[in-house]
């Protein structure tokens, strides 16, 4: 059954018609370094231009997380020393991640438990996303002086309405088959179907993207688990599209604030803790995104990455566990515009290149 097996920290197999990626760091919620995407991509790359391998799956192990994000520590400790690896690891999460959305093979990533940044990056621009009620998406950047990266500049303002600009900046944490509800997985289907599921996919004959469809299809009619509970944002969807629609941050938190409401000012609570740069840089990232190809997107996002390691921020939002100290503390204090178009400026011949 295993042909090929690459360190501890993922493992990479051959199972039936299928290219089979592991992450295996359970006791870090298979948080991702750069050791497992420099493994993760060629392998990746091969099965796509391999006969013999038909379907691509990704998977956590530990039943708690899919892959709860990127090695953020190990970045912001190379980030203060002007150690490469804060630019390595960017530049090779992201070539990774376009990889995953421009693959030839149908890619089904089971996203069964912890879902967030990094693991984002490894599931959501794959063909096939399957969540179960275990699942728990978030893209809680702007609480650490980052931004939705791993090309959440693509996927998130394709959501229906300013859901993904709600999500961007907020931090919002979907559950279960809220995260199919929300478009971010494409089935739903209970956890402890996963394995049965798994087999089939695994025991396929040549399969293609529809007989792939198929099998999913008839797991999520299976699963009947909180089908008669309505989308947790579904009472706010309206208020969303409301409120979150203004030409700045400024101008949401100013809606936020005259609304009133229980939501809006609950809203506003999160907002005033999140990094005043990073809900800025974040705001222009999902608005240039939403016409933008993803590897284009992704381009904009290393530029922003290397951005985030030059200010401070970021460094201060891993560092703090709670209130951090922002610069500028808060949104009123100008991030000027100047200060933001920096962000977005090209590196030259240091830019990101497929």
């Amino acid at each position: 059954m295993m042909s090929s097996q690459a360190g501890p920290n993922v493992l990479l197999e051959k199972v039936g018609c299928a290219g089979v990626i592991t992450m295996n760091r359970p006791k870090v919620l298979n948080a991702l370094n750069l050791t497992m995407i420099r493994q993760i991509y060629p392998q990746l790359k091969k099965w796509e231009n391999d006969n013999e391998t038909d379907i691509v799956i990704i998977k956590g192990v530990g039943g708690k997380a899919f892959c709860a994000g990127g090695d953020i520590r190990a970045v912001t400790e190379a980030g203060k020393v002007g150690d490469s690896l804060a630019e390595d690891f960017f530049r090779e999460e992201y070539i990774l991640n376009n990889a995953v959305g421009a693959c030839r093979k149908p890619y089904i990533a089971l996203i069964d438990g912890i879902t967030m940044g990094g693991g984002v990056g490894l599931s959501v621009h794959g063909r096939f996303r399957v969540a179960t009620e275990k699942t728990l998406f978030a893209m809680p950047e702007t609480a650490i002086g980052l931004f939705p990266d791993v090309g959440g500049g693509y996927f998130l303002p394709r959501l229906r309405g300013k859901l993904g600009l709600f999500l961007a900046l907020t931090g919002f944490r979907l559950k279960g088959r809220d995260v199919h509800r929300a478009g971010v997985a494409t089935h739903f289907v209970e956890s402890k179907k996963i394995p049965d599921l798994e087999k089939e996919l695994v025991d396929l004959k040549s399969p293609s993207a529809e007989d792939v469809s198929k099998v999913l299809d008839s797991y999520q009619n299976q699963s009947s688990l909180d089908s008669e509970k309505a989308f947790v944002l579904d009472k706010h969807m309206s208020d969303i599209d409301r409120l979150f629609s203004s030409s700045s941050v400024e101008g949401i938190m100013q809606n936020l604030k005259a609304d009133g409401s229980e939501f809006a000012n609950k809203q506003a609570q999160t907002l005033s803790r999140m990094s005043p740069m990073s809900l800025k840089i974040t705001y222009k990232q999902l608005e240039a995104g939403a016409t933008l190809s993803l590897q284009d997107v992704l381009v904009m996002e290393y530029r922003l990455s290397q951005a985030c390691m030059r200010g401070c921020d970021f460094y201060e939002g891993v560092r703090a566990e709670s209130y951090p100290k922002w610069n500028p503390s808060t949104l009123e204090e100008e991030v000027s515009d100047q200060t933001l178009e920096q962000c977005f400026a090209s590196l030259g011949e240091k830019d990101l290149t497929f």
